[in-house]
Order: structure tokens, then C-alpha cells, then sequence
């Protein structure tokens, strides 16, 4: 049994980390909405994870995800990150528990570990770096073994960088549509499309999720969520949580 919960080196999971200063409404309608005052309470507890390789910027977008903030210096991830977001979709209170994995391949097995449980999978390229591109087979291909029932997402991050675009959309289009998979692309630099991101995935957990049990604190329980379904270009099973 591995009684690790996370190895982190850059920034701890305290309180202040994990409340956000405002909330605000997405484009969509739903919330962004992580207050201090109903902490305890949600209709339901959703597991992401943020996968790729070294240097695409998951770490970054959980930053701008959970602090509306970007971190230039920011370091890699050293095992696992952790991050809390509360959201509001349909009038549904909802807990993510957000992971951020390591890219480099001496943590893989620590991180595959994380991957128990999870609803939604982020599989993050780089668009400037086509390498870290190439290796999105390698990444959904663990998935298939690790965590196949989750609902999967491609994300191309570093969308600012366009100038240095190595990676075009469509080519990553044709590879989304081939795995049956969504695709995003986001900047955790300039926010564009994050919010977004979060938001459609998990409206879409939220939406094939089936009747289940309350379970209590820690508890995770896995779905069948059928294939991908892109929401407007872009998307996102489920778990109630006490």
C-alpha cells in the first residue's frame, strides 16, 4: 500500500494556497468560487489530474487555475503537487482535488500511483516543443493501463507563444479526433482558455456521472464515462462527496 500523498518542493498546500481572492462567472455561467465559508460543503468531489512531460507547463496552469496568477521562476514539479478548487456548475457546488504529476521519467512510478480514481485526465503538449507532442501516444497509452475508465482531455499549453509554434492545431485536431478525445489549447501565462478548460471538464464529469453512493472523505469511485465528447471545441464520471 503506498501511504505517500504527495511529494512537493515549490509551493505547500496551506489554506491561503488553496483560496483564491475572488469569485468570478465564466463565460459559460458556471462559477469559479473557492471560499473559505462553505469549505465543508459540496454535492460532489471530482479527482483531476495534470499529466505530460517535463517543462509543458502543468504546473503553471494549476497555479493560474487555483491563484489566477503566473509564475514565470516557477519550478518542476518534484513527485506530485496538490491543489484544492471549489467551482459551481448548474447550481452544484463542487470540490476538485487537482494533481499535478512530475514529467520525468525516474517519478513515473510514483505518479501512476495518483492515477487511481481519477474522473478527468489533463494530457498537457507543449505547442513550441513538438518532442513533448510526439510522446502524447506514450502518455495515453499509460492512461489505458493505469486509468482507463477517466475522461481524457489533450491540451496544447503555451498558446502565447505563438511565433514559436511547432505543433499547428490542426495537426493536434487530427491526433484528438484519432485517441476520441477533446482538444483545448490554453496559455497559463496570458489565462486564455484555462477557466475554461476546468469549467467544460468538469461540467462534463458532472453530466455522465452516475447515481452513486455518498462516499466520505478520501474515498474515490471511478465511472464508466463512455467515449470523449468535445463541448464547443473544447471538454470534459463523478463521485458525491459529504
Amino acid at each position: 500500500m503506498n501511504h505517500l500523498h504527495y511529494i512537493q518542493t515549490n509551493i505547500s498546500p496551506t489554506e491561503a494556497s488553496l483560496r483564491p481572492a475572488q469569485s468570478e462567472a465564466s463565460a459559460s455561467g458556471h462559477k469559479v468560487s473557492d471560499g473559505a465559508a462553505d469549505a465543508t460543503k459540496c454535492d460532489y468531489q471530482f479527482k483531476l489530474l495534470l499529466v505530460g512531460d517535463c517543462g509543458v507547463g502543468k504546473s503553471t496552469l494549476l497555479l493560474r487555475i487555483t491563484e489566477d496568477r503566473f509564475d514565470e521562476g516557477y519550478i518542476s514539479t518534484i513527485g506530485v503537487d496538490f491543489r484544492i478548487k471549489r467551482v459551481a456548475v448548474d447550481n452544484k457546488q463542487i470540490r476538485l482535488h487537482i494533481w499535478d504529476t512530475a514529467g520525468q521519467e525516474r517519478f513515473r512510478t510514483i505518479t501512476s500511483s495518483y492515477y487511481r480514481g481519477a474522473h478527468g485526465i489533463f494530457v498537457v503538449y507543449d505547442i513550441t516543443q513538438a518532442d513533448t507532442f510526439h510522446n502524447v501516444k506514450r502518455w495515453f497509452h499509460e492512461l489505458e493501463i493505469h486509468s482507463s475508465e477517466a475522461l481524457r482531455v489533450l491540451v496544447g499549453n503555451k498558446s502565447d507563444l505563438s511565433g514559436k509554434r511547432e505543433v499547428s492545431y490542426t495537426t493536434a485536431k487530427a491526433l484528438a479526433d484519432n485517441l476520441g478525445v477533446p482538444l483545448f489549447e490554453t496559455s497559463a501565462k496570458d489565462a486564455e482558455g484555462v477557466e475554461q478548460l476546468f469549467l467544460n471538464m468538469t461540467a462534463e464529469i458532472k453530466n455522465r456521472r452516475t447515481a452513486a453512493p455518498v462516499v466520505t472523505a478520501g474515498e474515490q469511485q471511478p465511472i464508466s464515462i463512455g467515449s470523449a465528447r468535445a463541448v464547443n471545441r473544447r471538454s470534459a464520471g463523478g463521485v458525491c462527496c459529504s
